[in-house]
């Protein structure tokens, strides 16, 4: 597919009228620095027709860890979640979805994938705008490496969640999220990670509040 064709950008700070054409043209392989330039790039008329238009060379670039965010993975979420995909004709938004399922199922059962699956998480919850089909295919994946993904997430989220905040940057509902986050952690994760005592500690203090929190003998003493 192509971008729209009256479609533009600032050539000072995206790219040059030979580059805009490429993307008016079908099936032609954009550079990797073009299209980290384009995904990036906040000003389209027609965002969707660009998402459309490098979606599976960005796919592909995703899955390799080839795509360098500018803050976090949550940003390439975003830049889907921008295209309003879910509002496409059946038969596109039904592939991305595949997309995502997939790139969800493969992150989860591999040892060590591209992109770190905490980092693929936020991905897809920006993407998609919900957190719960990703938390419940990661309930379903009962494997060594779902269960190592969920342990070095813990790691990376702590600090962010006892400090009250969601650990990427959302459009979504921050707190609706954080709450959704939370509660599944204090459900899923003592059954899954038995011999973590430190990380479990941490995800029991999710569950207090207040100076029930903070003078826990297991507080790490995070400063806020």
């Amino acid at each position: 597919m192509t971008a729209a064709p009256d479609e533009h950008n600032c050539e000072c700070h995206w790219g040059s009228a030979s580059e805009l054409a490429l993307l008016k043209t079908a099936d032609v392989p954009l550079d990797p620095d073009l299209l980290r330039r384009t995904w990036r790039a906040p000003g389209w008329n027609d965002h969707a027709s660009v998402v459309r238009r490098i979606l599976p060379q960005f796919a592909a670039a995703l899955v390799a860890g080839a795509v360098e965010p500018r803050i976090g993975f949550e940003d390439t979420g975003r830049f889907l979640a921008r295209g309003e995909w879910r509002q496409w004709p059946s038969g596109q938004s039904s592939t991305v979805q595949e997309f995502l399922d997939a790139w969800w199922a493969h992150t989860l059962a591999a040892p060590d994938p591209a992109v770190p699956a905490f980092e693929v998480f936020a991905s897809l919850a920006e993407a998609s705008g919900a957190l719960a089909p990703w938390l419940a295919a990661w309930e379903m994946s009962r494997t060594p490496a779902a269960d190592r993904h969920l342990a070095e997430a813990i790691e990376k989220w702590e600090y962010d969640l006892l400090g009250d905040s969601l650990p990427w940057c959302t459009w979504e509902s921050e707190e609706t999220a954080r709450a959704e986050l939370v509660a599944w952690l204090i459900r899923e994760a003592p059954g899954r990670l038995p011999r973590h005592d430190a990380l479990l500690h941490r995800v029991r203090l999710l569950g207090l509040t207040g100076p029930a929190r903070w003078d826990d003998p297991h507080w790490p003493g995070h400063m806020y």
